[in-house]
């Protein structure tokens, strides 16, 4: 590509997460659709953060015995 000229990404079998992404860049001029990608975004975090609270409390039963 020439300079100036973005180039985006993803990798072989990462369907996923070039919809993500293209999703992504369709948002950022429409706020609807914007909020929904937040709301996905925020409902990922918190789906890793509940995992990694019972991988903590997992490890802390496997620290005790």
């Amino acid at each position: 590509m020439p300079a100036g000229v973005p180039v985006a990404t993803v990798s072989i079998g990462g369907a996923r997460n070039a919809g993500l992404l293209a999703v992504r860049m369709l948002g950022s001029s429409d706020p609807q659709l914007r909020a929904r990608v937040m709301a996905f975004q925020d409902r990922l975090a918190e789906t890793v953060r509940a995992k990694d609270a019972e991988l903590q409390k997992r490890a802390g039963k496997l620290t005790r015995d």
